[in-house]
């Protein structure tokens, strides 16, 4: 039997369904699975910008992908624009592939400015001095056709950051810190 791309493919597919049904680690089966072409769709809901994006290919992120990322993911308030962290990008990806969904997020909040920060921050109790907003690796989000509650139960099985769900907003926080949950 000769190795096609297309075989090589449906192998890794079946590698990560057996590796998760097995239990083990989204991480550990991402490993396992052949470096396919990631892709995401961004629409952010205060600017109303939409992208569809290939981020990663070949196993490697897209540089003028992730410039599209920063750019749609800004500060709304200001303008300011952060790096994002590549794997913020993949907890997206994987949390909708653990679903069984595409990857369509509505942004609430992407990269926070220290100056949007420190508002929200007077604002509101939960806004933590040094988010991971600051750094562009957390996100505040809602995933197409997909009920809040159920994202972040489904994001809390992966274990691939911090997760906080905010029902009465109707949002899920995720980020590529340490794992830890909250409820807002």
């Amino acid at each position: 039997m000769s190795w096609t791309r297309r075989r090589l493919l449906r192998a890794g597919a079946g590698m990560t369904s057996l590796a998760l049904g097995l239990g083990m680690s989204a991480q550990a089966a991402a490993i396992a699975e052949p470096q396919r072409p990631k892709r995401i769709a961004l629409h952010n809901l205060h600017t109303d910008e939409r992208l569809e994006v290939e981020f990663m290919r070949g196993g490697v992120y897209v540089p003028a992908a992730m410039a599209a990322i920063e750019v749609v993911l800004r500060d709304f308030r200001n303008g300011d624009r952060h790096a994002i962290d590549p794997a913020l990008m993949d907890t997206l990806h994987a949390v909708a592939a653990h679903i069984g969904v595409e990857p369509v997020f509505g942004v609430i909040s992407g990269y926070r400015s220290p100056a949007t920060n420190e508002q929200l921050r007077e604002r509101s109790a939960g806004v933590a001095r040094h988010s991971l907003h600051l750094e562009g690796r957390a996100i505040d989000v809602r995933l197409a056709r997909v009920d809040s509650a159920e994202l972040a139960s489904r994001a809390l099985e992966l274990e691939l950051g911090g997760v906080g769900f905010y029902r009465r907003s109707d949002f899920v926080h995720l980020d590529t810190g340490a794992f830890r949950t909250w409820r807002g």
